[in-house]
Parts: structure tokens; C-alpha cells; sequence
């Protein structure tokens, strides 16, 4: 059975579609996936064995997207199932263009016009849970807990016990703890694990300070491996790190498909819907205030409070709460 997925585009939401993608795969016994979405959706997911193709989504590019998504939908084919997880027209517009007859997409204006199956799903739920409920609508199996998050890229295996940091979030600076504060936690614990701090190529800058603020306090057992680690590579260290401390972000959902050990910071956001799943081994350090979460990428009130309130300290007994 030939089924079409629409990833979403940001890294931490395509991790917390696997177990969608596993509750579809379980459901229909020959299960053949076609995948479409970001590069970095595509370079994590593509690894499943029910993966028969992996294609980036360029459209966005192209002088007229409605006409490279109309080429892109023919260029596909048509499908026994097409199921989307972004909200957005032109997807929907893709799943539409291949000719699929049974095509599932969150309700909005445009999927109600142009799809088969548009349900209206809660979002006072976690993310995993709204993918899951609408990736099974078709179905009336649809009624367990999803699975753990799922990725199949083999995790890294270090000589030595290994602490992982990551300051950084790519949504926005709301969403990021201080580097001195990740270096303090770090050095707490640098006796006991390497280090490795990790970030995207946007961020080597707050690798950089974490790095050194390490030195500083005469940490050296460290690897800075910001900006220079593939997809496959970030997963693949990620999942072999024995302790991961992180903002919210994709690389903590990553460490949740590997069960890591995980402590998670959380400011602007909605811990409720967007927290590790399924981890049994991870916690969550946040302050409660009036004006969290907005879920804005910088501090609409100037003073970050959320995040600027919490304490190496804090994040410190968190930790030996996990052990």
C-alpha cells in the first residue's frame, strides 16, 4: 500500500510525527512510505525501512509554487493514502494535485475544500497525540496511547560516558537558555562525562561563549561540535550521549527517540504539548509566570524572565533527580 507523507518542517515536529508514522505502518501491513518535506524532516526520517522515497520539498523556490507543486504532485503519482501534518494550502494543494482518493489533513479552509478527510483536532493535547489522532482517522483502531518516538539512525557509541549540551533553539532567543549557564552545569559534571556541545550552523557563536566559559574554569574535556555535524551525525551522537541538558528544541526530541537521560528547559513555550514523549528518564525545569507561554521567538516584555529566572542551580538538581 503505497502511502504519501507530508512531514512538517521544523526538526523537533518531524521527530514527534514517528509515532504516527509507526501507528500507520503497524495499521497497514505492506505500508510502502514516499516522504515530502524539509531537509532537515527528510535527512531524519528517510532511514525507515518502509521508506521507499525521500523527497525534499523545493517548491517554495520556484518562480510560481502552485505550479511546482501541481509538477511535484504529478511527478509523485497517486497514492492509496495521503496524509499531511502541516496546516498549510499548499500541501494541501499537493495531496489534492496527485489524485488520491482518501487524502487526511488538519481542518482549515483550504483542506476542507480540497481534501477528503479534514477532522478538527484538539490542540490542548500534546503535538504527538494530534499527529497520531489524525494520521489514524481513516481507521477505528485508533484508541492506545501512540508509541515512543521513533528514528533509525544507530546511536554513537562513546568510550566514555558523555554529557550532551544544547543551548540553542531554532524557533527564536526566547527559547534559549544562557551559555555561561549550560557551561556551569557542564562543568559540574565534567569529572564524570565528556562533553559535547552541540548547535546548528547558526548558532556556533553560543557554542563558541559555551566553550569558552568551559575553558575559563579549566574544563577541557570538551568537543565543540556546532556547525559541523550532519543530520545523521547530530542523531547518531545524540543518541550514544549517556546525559543530554537542552532548551526545547528538535535535538531534545531527538534525544527522547534514543530515551536519553534528558534534563529540558522551558520558557515561552507549551511544555505540555511540546515536552519529550515517552521519555521515562527525562524532566522538565520551568517557572510559572502570568506572561508564559506566549510562544513568541523573542520577549515581547524585554526582560525574559522565564528563562533568565532559572538558576544552574536549579538545572544542577534536576539532574541528580534523574540519577
Amino acid at each position: 500500500m503505497k502511502i504519501l507523507i507530508i512531514l512538517p518542517n521544523w526538526l523537533g515536529d518531524a521527530v514527534m510525527a514517528t509515532p504516527a508514522i509507526e501507528l500507520l505502518a503497524h495499521h497497514y501491513k505492506n505500508a510502502r512510505f514516499t516522504f515530502v518535506g524539509s531537509y532537515v524532516s527528510i535527512e531524519a526520517l528517510k532511514h525507515h525501512p518502509l521508506c521507499e522515497r525521500a523527497i525534499v520539498d523545493e517548491t517554495k523556490k520556484a518562480p510560481s509554487r502552485f505550479v511546482a507543486t501541481y509538477k511535484l504532485a504529478k511527478e509523485l503519482g497517486e497514492f492509496s493514502l495521503a496524509v499531511t501534518f502541516r496546516n498549510q494550502l499548499h500541501s494541501s494543494l499537493l495531496l489534492r494535485f496527485t489524485n488520491t482518493v482518501i487524502c487526511i489533513a488538519r481542518a482549515s479552509w483550504h483542506a476542507s475544500l480540497l481534501l477528503s478527510h479534514t477532522p478538527k483536532i484538539a490542540t490542548n493535547q500534546h503535538l504527538v497525540k494530534q499527529y497520531a489522532e489524525l494520521a489514524m482517522i481513516n481507521t477505528d483502531e485508533y484508541n492506545e496511547e501512540p508509541p515512543p518516538l521513533k528514528l533509525y539512525i544507530p546511536a554513537e557509541k562513546f568510550a566514555k560516558p558523555t554529557l550532551g549540551i544544547n543551548a540553542g533553539a531554532t524557533y527564536g532567543s526566547a527559547k534559549r537558555w544562557y551559555p555561561e549557564r549550560f557551561a556551569e552545569v557542564a562543568a559540574k559534571y565534567a569529572e564524570h562525562y565528556d562533553i559535547l556541545i552541540f548547535g546548528g550552523p547558526n548558532e556556533e557563536e553560543m557554542a563558541k561563549d559555551i566553550q569558552e566559559e568551559l575553558e575559563r574554569l579549566g574544563i577541557t574535556n570538551y568537543t565543540n561540535l556546532a556547525g559541523k555535524t550532519t543530520i545523521y551525525e547530530l542523531c547518531s551522537h545524540i543518541g550514544g550521549c549517556s546525559l543530554f541538558i537542552t532548551n526545547d528544541s528538535g535535538p531534545m526530541h531527538i534525544a527522547a527517540a534514543y530515551q536519553v537521560p534528558t534534563v529540558a528547559i522551558f520558557g515561552p513555550t507549551k511544555h505540555k504539548e511540546t515536552s519529550q514523549w515517552s521519555n521515562k528518564h527525562s524532566t522538565i525545569v520551568r517557572h510559572e509566570l502570568e506572561c508564559s507561554p506566549c510562544m513568541k521567538r523573542e520577549c515581547p516584555l524585554k526582560h525574559h524572565e522565564c528563562m533568565k529566572g532559572i538558576t544552574a542551580s536549579e538545572v544542577i538538581e534536576a539532574v541528580q533527580e534523574l540519577k
